[in-house]
C-alpha cells in the first residue's frame, strides 16, 4: 500500500517562543504587520503580576505564529467565507442535520 505524498510532507519546525524575547523575534519574522506593536500594547496595559493574563496574551500571539508557520494552518486561514459555508453545508447534508 502506497502512502499519499501529503502524509509524509515535512512540517517546518516552528521558531522557539519560550521567552518574550523569542516570541518578539518570531513575530518580527512571521507575524502580520502590527502584531508586535499590538503585543507590546497589550502587555503594557496588563498587570504583569497576573500571570494568567500574561499567559493568555502571549498564547494568542504564539498561536498566530504557529498558524503562519504551518502550511495547513495558513491555508485554512486563507479560505474564503463562501468556501467554508459550502463545506459546512456539505457536511450537514451528509449527517442529515438540518439546523
Amino acid at each position: 500500500m502506497t502512502a499519499h505524498p501529503a502524509e509524509h510532507r515535512a512540517v517546518p519546525e516552528p521558531p522557539p517562543m519560550r521567552t518574550l524575547g523569542e516570541l518578539r523575534a518570531a513575530l518580527r519574522a512571521h507575524g502580520h504587520p502590527g502584531d508586535l506593536d499590538q503585543l507590546e500594547q497589550e502587555l503594557d496595559a496588563a498587570d504583569l503580576n497576573d500571570l494568567m493574563a500574561v499567559r493568555r496574551i502571549t498564547g494568542r500571539y504564539r498561536r498566530r505564529v504557529l498558524l503562519r508557520t504551518d502550511p495547513d494552518g495558513s491555508a485554512a486561514v486563507g479560505r474564503s467565507n463562501e468556501d467554508m459555508a459550502a463545506e459546512l453545508r456539505r457536511k450537514l447534508a451528509n449527517t442529515g442535520d438540518t439546523r
